[in-house]
């Protein structure tokens, strides 16, 4: 049986339905992530709407090179990339307060940033409660404990009005070209789940405009909690063993969502990825299903991810020059804005 979407009511009152009631069907269980590992997404996502929306809701265009620089580094180009929207906001906002640079250029702007502290008590309120990180518990958070603090309201805006652009921008990417031979090959043998920390609707959306969805048994959005809590469920419920549970992802926090669960990792290593999904295909997946995996020949493949993925920002490195390191990803934005939103708002440098 192929995946059977959630209602809007299922999905507001028991998110987790789907994954708590996952069967096991085939010896193995693969877990894929969506955006920058299936579609190359990820780049316009948060170059075209995250990144712009959030400088329109607070008023940052006078910041926007050093904006763009942290957010993007936070969101695409470390080991923090993949992380959920939340996260990524307040990492981003933290880094920000930090630097004297912008602090002088914000001082001479007259700019200011919006207040960190909402979105630690917003992410330290939903750990306590073991929410999923996402607008239903947003809305849950402000009804419950901040009715009156209008902030937060922006902050809920400014996420539902990207949730709002997806299908006007990134949902239109295809996607990668070698990756649907290779979800065929994976369907004969083996469970799939979708473990991702986009929006459950903007997940079922692609999967099923695209013609993929009936290859899987479970998409598991934000609202039903981490990545390495989808795995973990969707394995003890079908009660594969840690050989028998690959992930596959583009980001670090995939490889330790599975590795949190003492599952496989398989990358899709970024500005590789059809390269990485013809391995996949040829190579990797039926290496897996020989139990050989585990050892020297997973080592090989993370240590090639991770060389992809620094840990250390740009502004930190020696000899750091603010023009420099934005004007390094300026015909990638430009590509991007020229493709999809051609009358946005772009500075070039």
């Amino acid at each position: 049986m192929g995946f059977v979407r959630l209602s809007e009511q299922q999905l507001r009152e028991d998110p987790e339905y789907q994954l708590r009631n996952f069967r096991r069907t085939k010896d193995f269980l693969v877990a894929i992530d969506t955006d920058g590992c299936i579609t190359d997404n990820m780049n316009g996502k948060q170059m075209l709407i995250f990144h712009p929306h959030f400088m329109e809701f607070y008023n940052l265009w006078d910041i926007e090179s050093y904006f763009r620089e942290v957010a993007e580094y936070y969101n695409l180009f470390s080991v923090h990339r993949g992380c959920n929207r939340f996260i990524a906001v307040q990492l981003t906002l933290k880094a920000l307060e930090s630097r004297e640079d912008v602090k002088k250029v914000m001082e001479e702007k007259k700019v200011k940033l919006p207040d960190v502290k909402m979105v630690d008590d917003f992410i330290e309120y939903v750990k306590k409660n073991k929410l999923g990180l996402g607008n239903p518990s947003l809305e849950k958070y402000i009804n419950e404990e901040k009715p009156k603090f209008f902030p937060l309201y922006k902050l809920l805006g400014w996420s539902e009005a990207v949730n709002r652009t997806f299908p006007h921008i990134s949902a239109k990417i295809p996607p990668f070209e070698n990756f649907k031979p290779a979800l065929e090959l994976m369907a004969q043998h083996a469970d799939i789940v979708v473990v991702s920390q986009t929006p459950y609707e903007d997940l079922a959306d692609y999967w099923e405009r695209n013609g993929i969805a009936d290859y899987v048994t479970t998409i598991a959005g934000q609202e039903m909690g981490t990545k390495a809590h989808h795995i973990e469920v969707a394995k003890k419920v079908g009660g594969y063993a840690d050989d028998e549970v690959l992930m596959i992802g583009d980001a670090s926090g995939d490889l330790k969502a599975v590795k949190s669960n003492g599952g496989l990792f398989y990358p899709v290593i970024p500005e590789k990825e059809e390269e990485s999904w013809i391995r996949f295909k040829e190579e990797s997946f039926e290496v897996f299903l020989k139990k050989e995996y585990s050892g020297e020949y997973e080592k090989k493949l993370i240590d090639e991810f991770n060389s992809m993925l620094p840990e250390v920002p740009p502004w930190e490195e020696p000899n750091y020059d603010h023009v420099e390191s934005y004007r390094k990803r300026q015909e990638l934005r430009k590509s991007l804005y020229e493709r999809f939103n051609p009358e946005g708002r772009l500075l070039i440098l």
